[in-house]
């Protein structure tokens, strides 16, 4: 861990899905330069405008630096750590004996890029009997994770650096990212006249204006639109026959759903010109090649478990699997959810998919006489808080909790209202890793080392987790001794002694992350002894894709994790071939099962269904937490880090200002069925009439180094409400908030015009 200013470190960015690889050269404590790192296999030295303002983050003066538990009277008291561990380790065994530890609730798993500590979390939670989850994935995510299961068991990603087609559905890639090199890729797709960009989108995006067809759909209306696509394939006779009866079971069922679909009737429904519509579909149909990108601008909308099941169809009914700029499955390093975590809460019955109840029911989970409510919770790198609907539902449930942990770097909303909070070392102090491993045929994996010593103070999250386990005596250090003496002998010593233990002591099994950090991670280099936890996922990673691990070069799980150590700027941990895709296929025939019941009479349903929920007196549709140039959720506090739209303006359209009597720069009240809030006007284009936007990761709390208090902007969940969700999964409409919007006079009223 060199501070020698004239020496770039390897590490990545944290602000988004990508986490592209970063060179850093460190300054007293300071990210002092930063640029792309070319050696990164992904990313290979493209970064956006974000990467370089991570130094916000890093020296946040918001920082924790001690152990805080809160007083009686609601203020805060600094603690020592083995205080700290002992009350909260005394705290959670007290509940699970008295209440079931089922009755103990886990939030979060790390933020962007913060993975690694949170793989130490489930030890903790399964010796005290806990198992329910959630975190930000279930307000986004497990939707689309629900038809995925029902088609191929896995997830897929489009290849869109050789598509020849891409489609990107309520997506926006220029800002959002969330494929490598995303902007070089987009200019390369619009540059070149045999290829072809198609956007699905009500606003005028960054992306949608390098888009060759723009299907601007009217708000909450993109089921109608991917319906009417889909209907086109099939009543034009546009399909993959010859792809379908090979690999695909279901499509008579489905063919026939779709050619019921009333074409010109959902065009207009959506707000699109029929033609273009059908235009788009016969692109797509005629392309060599198609990838998809869906994301939260229908995952977060009206329909999203419909529209995740109806924009597949576009890639799956025209072929495009399994070939060169098409849609694949991918490896994985670590599950981003459980496989087979299907069930219900304890009290609302809402539905938990890959492991994760819906961040939505939380409040009703707990604020409840029900037995079975939810009495405590730890929240790890995450701000519930702040990011989950009704936040004024979320802080009051979460004063009625028995015990609230927070671990995190700064005091956020949600450590404001924690017992303890434990002030963790930020992602640039200690090693980290991000599980968002999904590209196709290479994959890669980027274990990061810290850039300097972490904070006095605080502790690395691996460690943290480890004392808490230390403190509930499940394990008994004589167990360990055996693997200690292994580990100091090298791996493959150790790897035979591992197998042995567990052999005889499945209990161990139950503890894996715990165990390899005491035995395994005292061996690592200086630094790296959160890796140990790494060790486990690379066995199985050359159990389960054992040619494709050995393609990337890595004998086996030793290779593969020795690999990962060394490689400062990543590395390929597979590398599959085109035709793998079919044996990544979960099902037993490894065809995909494009029938699922409740889906196609949800498009049955569409005839009958509305496309909004907006009326007389909440007129217009806000999208709250749109992602823009300066926006990074709330991961970064700091505001001065914001060169434009420090305010994180409302934005209005032409025709909506006219009517309203809004002014460019003005103020502007909106008010939901959730809250009421005001902001700073900016009138666009880009939005239709009736549309309004507002940006994520403002409203924040921060304290600046004079002692003035700011919360910038607006906190886009004071004005979402929990009911308002999807029937299947439970993710939030955040896109689809009928709203209300009125001019702000100069002197505090709200004008009438």
């Amino acid at each position: 861990m060199s501070e020698h200013p004239s020496e770039w470190q390897a590490s990545a960015c944290i602000l988004c899905e990508c986490n592209c690889g970063i060179v850093v050269q460190v300054r007293d404590r300071t990210l002092a330069r930063i640029r792309g790192d070319k050696e990164h296999p992904a990313s290979r030295g493209y970064t956006c405008n974000k990467a370089l303002r991570l130094d916000h983050y890093q020296n946040n003066p918001n920082r924790l630096t001690s152990p805080m538990r809160r007083r009686p009277d609601g203020t805060y008291e600094e603690i020592d750590w083995e205080t700290a561990i002992s009350e909260i380790a005394d705290g959670f065994r007290a509940i699970a004996a008295n209440h079931g530890g089922d009755t103990i609730l886990y939030y979060g798993g790390g933020g962007q890029g913060n993975h690694l500590g949170g793989a130490y979390s489930g030890a903790f939670l399964k010796a005290l009997g806990s198992h329910y989850r959630s975190n930000a994935l279930a307000q986004e995510k497990t939707g689309e994770h629900w038809i995925d299961t029902h088609l191929y068991g896995n997830h897929t990603r489009g290849e869109f650096e050789h598509a020849e087609v891409a489609v990107f559905v309520g997506k926006n890639p220029w800002m959002s990212q969330s494929f490598p090199r995303a902007r070089v890729v987009l200019n390369e797709i619009a540059r070149d006249p045999g290829r072809s960009m198609i956007v699905i989108d009500p606003v005028i995006t960054d992306t949608a204006r390098m888009a060759d067809i723009h299907l601007r759909v009217r708000p909450g209306s993109d089921a109608w639109c991917l319906a009417a696509l889909a209907g086109v394939l099939v009543q034009e006779d546009l399909c993959d026959d010859a792809f379908l009866a090979a690999h695909v079971n279901g499509v008579d069922a489905v063919r026939e759903v779709l050619r019921e679909v009333p074409v010109a009737e959902y065009a207009r429904r959506c707000g699109v010109d029929e033609a273009l519509i059908r235009s788009a579909a016969r692109r797509i149909a005629a392309a060599g090649s198609v990838a998809v990108f869906e994301d939260l601008g229908v995952q977060q909308s009206l329909n999203s478990t419909l529209c995740s099941y109806l924009n597949k169809m576009l890639w799956i009914l025209t072929g495009n699997f399994a070939k060169r700029g098409a849609q694949h499955l991918h490896s994985s390093f670590a599950p981003l959810f459980r496989p087979g975590g299907v069930g219900r809460t304890p009290v609302t019955g809402a539905p938990i998919i890959g492991g994760l109840m819906p961040s939505n029911v939380i409040p009703e989970e707990i604020l409840t006489d029900h037995p079975d409510r939810f009495r405590a919770l730890i929240v790890e790198s995450s701000n519930p808080a702040h990011s989950v609907a009704d936040s004024a539902a979320v802080r009051r449930a979460f004063s009625e909790l028995e015990l609230l942990v927070v671990i995190d770097v700064a005091m956020t909303e949600t450590a404001r209202l924690a017992h303890y909070v434990l002030p963790a070392a930020s992602q640039f102090e200690k090693v980290e890793a991000t599980f968002f491993n999904l590209e196709f045929p290479h994959n890669t994996f980027h274990l990061r080392h810290p850039l300097m010593e972490p904070l006095p103070g605080t502790l690395p999250e691996p460690e943290i987790w480890a004392r808490l386990m230390r403190a509930l005596g499940v394990v008994d250090d004589a167990e360990l001794a055996p693997l200690r003496r292994a580990a100091a002998q090298g791996l493959p010593a150790y790897t035979e002694a591992f197998l042995t233990a567990v052999s005889a002591n499945p209990g161990l099994g139950k503890v894996l992350p715990f165990v390899l950090y005491e035995t395994l991670g005292p061996t690592l280099p200086e630094g790296l002894s959160g890796a140990a936890a790494l060790w486990g996922l690379a066995q199985k990673a050359a159990l389960t894709y054992p040619k494709a691990v050995h393609r990337a070069g890595h004998a086996d799980g030793n290779a593969l994790f020795t690999a990962i150590l060394d490689g400062r700027s990543g590395v390929t941990f597979t590398e599959h071939e085109y035709q793998d895709d079919f044996a990544l296929i979960s099902h037993p025939d490894r065809r995909i099962a494009l029938e699922i019941p409740e889906m196609l009479a949800d498009i049955r349903a569409l005839a009958d269904a509305a496309d909004a929920l907006t009326d007389d007196e909440f007129p217009i549709v806000l999208s709250a937490g749109e992602r823009r140039a300066y926006t990074a959720n709330d991961i970064i506090r700091d505001p001065a880090w914001r060169t434009r739209d420090p305010d994180g303006a409302l934005r209005v359209s032409v025709h909506d200002a006219a009517v309203l009597g809004l002014v460019d720069g003005g103020r502007a009240r909106i008010t939901t069925a959730a809250g009421t809030a005001e902001a700073t006007v900016e009138i666009s284009e880009a939005m239709l009439p009736g549309h309004a936007s507002l940006p994520n990761g403002f409203g924040v709390d921060h304290l600046r180094p004079d002692g003035e208090s700011l919360s910038p902007g607006v906190a886009p969940n004071t004005l979402t409400s929990s009911g308002r969700r999807d029937a299947y999964a439970g993710t939030p409409w955040h896109k689809h908030v009928p709203a209300r919007i009125e001019r702000v006079c100069a002197d505090g009223l709200v004008g009438v015009t």
